[in-house]
């Protein structure tokens, strides 16, 4: 009787081709998801821009600011100089400062800070507010621009006049209210006549911010 030795062959799985697949396959989900970063970007800037001579434009400006850092900025300035042009026609007419009331310098130089920082971190949310408004037609825009206005005046003088109690409060979001439902539109007329994508140019921001603020501050001295 005849007996036949067989042999097992053992065969050894391959790791490797398993570590190898799953590196190819990481790699190409980096790809997919680095194109598809690109073509959500492409998409972004044709939406900003109207055209490949404006993203030129934009490309050549040496100081560009975004609609929120432009109205953070005109924020402040508003925040600032209408609110002291308001205090000095006060203290002029009301004579206090011959009666020796210096205190109420201090009081007015705190309301004038809150106002002003008020008025810079909350033109962040108004530039984005605004930067909507942009996209509809001119006549929708201007409807509803005042509204917006008078919720910007009403956070940056209310938030200041809650120094001097309510009573503070209250004729600061009033005064503010009324600053604001001018300011906004005029400036934003000019902003989006200027504007390329969402970039400004610091050279035309400077005049057109500090003009429209001095312009209200004349105004309010009635000069």
């Amino acid at each position: 009787m005849e007996h036949r030795n067989t042999q097992t062959i053992t065969y050894q799985p391959n790791l490797d081709s398993f570590t190898n697949f799953d590196r190819d396959d990481e790699l190409t989900h980096q790809r997919l998801n680095t194109l598809l970063a690109i073509n959500a970007e492409n998409a972004r800037e044709k939406t900003l821009f109207q055209s490949e001579r404006e993203r030129t434009e934009v490309a050549l400006m040496q100081n560009p600011l975004s609609t929120k850092q432009a109205y953070a900025w005109f924020g402040l300035l508003l925040g600032t100089f209408p609110p002291a042009a308001i205090f000095t026609r006060f203290l002029t007419n009301s004579g206090s400062l011959n009666n020796g009331d210096l205190w109420i310098l201090g009081v007015i130089a705190i309301v004038n800070v809150i106002s002003a920082v008020v008025g810079y971190f909350s033109g962040k949310l108004i530039g984005k507010i605004v930067g909507e408004l942009e996209k509809n037609s001119w006549l929708a825009m201007f409807f509803a621009l005042p509204f917006v206005g008078i919720l910007w005046g009403i956070l940056s003088g209310g938030a200041g006049g809650s120094i001097i109690f309510v009573i503070g409060a209250f004729f600061g979001a009033l005064l503010g209210s009324a600053v604001g439902s001018v300011a906004l539109p005029a400036f934003t007329l000019f902003h989006r006549l200027l504007k390329k994508g969402d970039m400004i140019d610091r050279k035309h921001f400077l005049p057109m911010a500090f003009g429209i603020t001095f312009i209200i501050c004349g105004f309010i001295l009635g000069l």
